[in-house]
């Protein structure tokens, strides 16, 4: 069973880079989550630039990762995957807290030697395990490309069940639009 291990209190801390869930590292089985630095910007640019990433995620410079996945929105709480203390992607949590529709949704990447080896699975349960036992989510969404099949085998491996097509969601880098496949998780649908 993976284990979200905190290094602060796991009590609702408020939302964004400035609450306890972004000064917190996370440790699952394999990988652990700790919040992005701007020392991380080249790593993950690296990674970005990576064609299998990069068919994914769109075209990504230093000044853009800096600016957008470790500065970024204050409503994001964005986290460096490191594996034997290497920082191996980047996973972040959005989450909605208006009483009605209160949920979280993930996003993530691996560097390209890092996927189809459980670590992008591990990473997200980890952080699932925080938003739903330490932040009281009670509902999980990811919205990966409909043709990105690996990633949509491994998120069902977790327990993430398609919703419905997204149509022409995503911009890609050569300006066409892509559908996404929104995928949702129920806390006790989680596969820990």
């Amino acid at each position: 069973r993976a284990e979200s291990v905190a290094t602060t209190p796991a009590v609702t801390p408020p939302r964004g880079r400035g609450g306890t869930l972004a000064a917190m590292k996370l440790h699952g089985r394999h990988v652990t989550l700790r919040p992005t630095t701007p020392a991380d910007a080249p790593a993950l640019t690296a990674i970005l630039a990576e064609p299998g990433v990069a068919r994914w995620w769109g075209v990504f410079d230093l000044e853009r990762v800096a600016a957008e996945l470790v500065e970024g929105d204050p409503e994001e709480l964005p986290f460096a995957i490191e594996h034997d203390g290497e920082v191996i992607g980047y996973i972040q949590a959005v989450e909605e807290d208006e009483p009605d529709f209160r949920h979280a949704g993930i996003d993530l990447f691996l560097r390209t030697d890092a996927q189809g080896r459980g670590l992008g699975p591990d990473a997200i349960r980890t952080l699932a395990i925080e938003l739903i036992d330490g932040r009281g989510h009670h509902r999980l969404t990811i919205d990966p490309a409909a043709d990105n099949s690996r990633a949509i085998a491994a998120y069902a491996k977790l327990g993430f069940r398609p919703v419905g097509i997204m149509r022409r969601y995503q911009r890609m880098a050569d300006g066409r639009w892509v559908d996404a496949l929104l995928m949702d998780l129920l806390a006790e649908e989680l596969v820990r």
